[in-house]
């Protein structure tokens, strides 16, 4: 299984960074995500994590660093969430951990409202 690495960009729209890494499992997004497609960024990581937890079966870590995401961005985190919220119920190791602004009062709720819609465990860490 292939790494995914995308470089984040601030021309028209901002795309996040995209970290993923097949060896440790350790996958990080950062920056801000405010895309035209949002599904078309999106769906290749929602594929890697789905064929991760399907064939590696390791341990995985994901490590949210936005600063900002739009609506449609936070549907498609959802949809990783969910997935990684099966793979834990079906026995799989999963750590979220989430940095934010503790001063961002609005991405702190956000966070919040992941936890209660996937039921997941998200390390909140305020920067």
């Amino acid at each position: 299984m292939e790494n995914l690495e995308i470089e984040g960009s601030h021309k028209n729209f901002f795309i996040p960074t995209v970290s993923f890494n097949a060896r440790t499992g350790i996958c990080q997004i950062s920056g801000e995500s405010f895309l035209e497609d949002t599904v078309e960024f999106y769906l290749p990581l929602i594929d890697w994590v789905d064929e991760y937890i399907n064939t590696v079966k390791g341990p995985i870590a994901l490590i949210i660093k936005l600063s900002y995401f739009n609506t449609s961005s936070s549907r498609s985190l959802l949809d990783i969430l969910n997935l990684l919220r099966d793979y834990e119920e079906a026995g799989g190791e999963v750590v979220v951990n989430w940095h934010f602004d503790e001063n961002d009062i609005d991405m702190e709720e956000d966070i919040d409202d992941y936890i209660i819609d996937t039921g997941l465990e998200i390390n909140k860490i305020p920067l």
